[in-house]
């Protein structure tokens, strides 16, 4: 099997990954575990404050998920950044 069929079948594996529980749970409320960890302090310790609020708070879910997604890819970036300057050949390596 040559590289790019390889690449293709992982590229709808994880297309389909993602995709199977919107459309095995069409209804369902996929929540973030803040909110979860928020409303569980509540229950437990109902005089409960937080220490702080948010500096900056985001106008919409959708700019909180935006924000986190960005996060999350500028942090891969640099990690495999790392990953690939450490295990780089050195010009003139043999091996």
């Amino acid at each position: 099997m040559k590289v790019w069929q390889k690449n293709v079948i992982l590229l709808l594996l994880v297309v389909i990954l993602a995709a199977a529980p919107l459309w095995l749970l069409p209804d369902a409320e996929f929540g973030g575990a803040d909110g979860q960890a928020a409303e569980l302090i509540e229950e437990t310790v109902p005089g409960f404050e937080p220490w702080f609020e948010p500096i900056l708070e985001p106008a919409s879910g959708e700019v909180e998920s935006l924000l986190f997604a960005l996060q999350a890819a500028v942090g891969s970036g640099v990690v495999c950044f790392i990953l690939g300057r450490i295990t780089a050949r050195k010009p003139g390596a043999e091996g």
